[in-house]
C-alpha cells in the first residue's frame, strides 16, 4: 500500500476498527455468561486493541491507534445504555450521557481525520521512541503506545458504568452540573483545536507561538478540555451511584498523564523549537488559565 495514498489508508483504518469492533462483540459475548459486565467490557476492549496493533504493526505506523482514544467510548456507551439490566436507570440521565460522549468523540475523531495525512505521517512521539527504541520498538508500542491508552480510556468510562447501567438514583443537581463541565469542556476542546488549527494554516514562521483566543490564557487549552470531559462524565457517575467512588480512578489518572507526561513532552518539544518559548512559559500558565503576566 501506497504510504502517500490517502484516501486508501483512511479504508484501511476503517477496516481495521471494522475489526476491532467485531472481536469485541466476539470476546463480549464469549465472557459475559462467565464474567461480570465489567470485565467482559473490559476483555473487549483489550481484544479489539490487539486487532488495532495488528494493524499498526501490517503498515509499519502506531498512528493507526490514535483515534481510538475517542472511537472506544462512543461505541461502550450506546453499548452499555442498551444494556440488559440498564432499564432501572433514568432516561433522562441515559441520553445526555450517550449524547455528550458521541458529540466530544465525533468531533474528536473528525479533528483527528482532518489532520492525518495517511501512512506518510505518523506522531512525532512515535518516531522519536521508534529511533530510540530500535528493535524493541513494537513491544514499547504494544505496551505503552496502545495498550496503556486503552486502558486509560477504560478507567475514565468506568463512570458510564453506573451512569448508564447500575445507577437508579434519580436525576440531582449533580446531573446539571456534570452537564454543565461536560459540555463546557467540549466546547472549550473544539475552540482550541480549531483555533491551532487555523493558526496552522496561515503558515506562521518558524518559531511563532498561539497567543490569542483561549490560548491566551493557557498554554494547553486543549488538554484543559479533555480533562473536564473526563470529570465531567465522573460526576454523572457519582450522581446515579455516590457509593461508587472507585471510579474517580479515571478522571485522576487521566489528569495525572496530562499534568505530568503529555505537557511537560509538548513544553520540552517547543522549548526546542520555538526561541521565545521560555518567556511564554513564564507569561502564560499550563493548564489553569489566567490572564498572561507582563512580560
Amino acid at each position: 500500500m501506497s504510504h502517500s495514498n490517502r484516501p486508501k489508508a483512511f479504508l484501511f483504518v476503517a477496516l481495521v476498527y471494522l475489526l476491532a469492533t467485531a472481536a469485541a462483540w466476539g470476546t463480549h459475548q464469549a465472557l459475559i455468561p462467565k464474567i461480570s459486565p465489567l470485565w467482559a467490557f473490559a476483555a473487549a476492549d483489550a481484544a479489539a486493541t490487539l486487532v488495532v496493533f495488528i494493524g499498526s504493526v501490517l503498515v509499519n505506523n502506531s498512528s493507526v491507534y490514535d483515534p481510538y482514544w475517542s472511537v472506544a467510548p462512543m461505541v461502550i456507551a450506546p453499548a452499555l445504555a442498551f444494556y440488559p439490566g440498564s432499564e432501572g436507570a433514568p432516561l433522562v440521565r441515559k441520553i445526555v450521557v450517550t449524547a455528550l460522549v458521541l458529540a466530544w468523540g465525533g468531533r474528536l475523531t473528525w479533528n483527528w481525520a482532518r489532520g492525518w495525512h495517511g501512512f506518510s505521517h505518523e506522531d512525532f512521539r512515535y518516531v522519536d521512541l521508534r529511533k530510540s527504541m530500535g528493535r524493541a520498538y513494537w513491544l514499547v508500542s504494544f505496551l505503552g503506545l496502545h495498550f496503556m491508552p486503552t486502558l486509560s480510556v477504560f478507567l475514565g468510562c468506568l463512570a458510564l458504568f453506573p451512569a448508564l447501567v447500575s445507577g437508579q438514583r434519580g436525576i440531582t443537581a449533580l446531573d446539571a452540573v456534570a452537564s454543565i463541565i461536560t459540555a463546557s469542556a467540549i466546547t472549550l476542546e473544539a475552540r482550541a483545536d480549531t483555533e491551532l488549527r487555523a493558526f496552522r494554516l496561515t503558515n506562521p514562521a518558524p518559531g511563532s507561538i498561539l497567543k490569542t483566543g483561549v490560548w491566551a490564557y493557557c498554554r494547553h487549552p486543549n488538554y484543559l478540555g479533555e480533562i473536564g470531559f473526563w470529570w465531567g462524565i465522573f460526576l454523572f457517575g457519582l450522581s446515579a451511584a455516590p457509593s461508587d467512588w472507585h471510579i474517580v480512578a479515571g478522571p485522576l489518572w487521566i489528569t495525572s498523564l496530562f499534568v505530568f507526561v503529555s505537557i511537560p513532552l509538548m513544553d520540552k518539544r517547543s522549548l526546542s523549537r520555538r526561541p521565545a518559548y521560555a518567556e511564554h512559559i513564564a507569561r502564560v500558565p499550563a493548564l489553569v488559565p489566567r490572564r498572561p503576566r507582563a512580560s
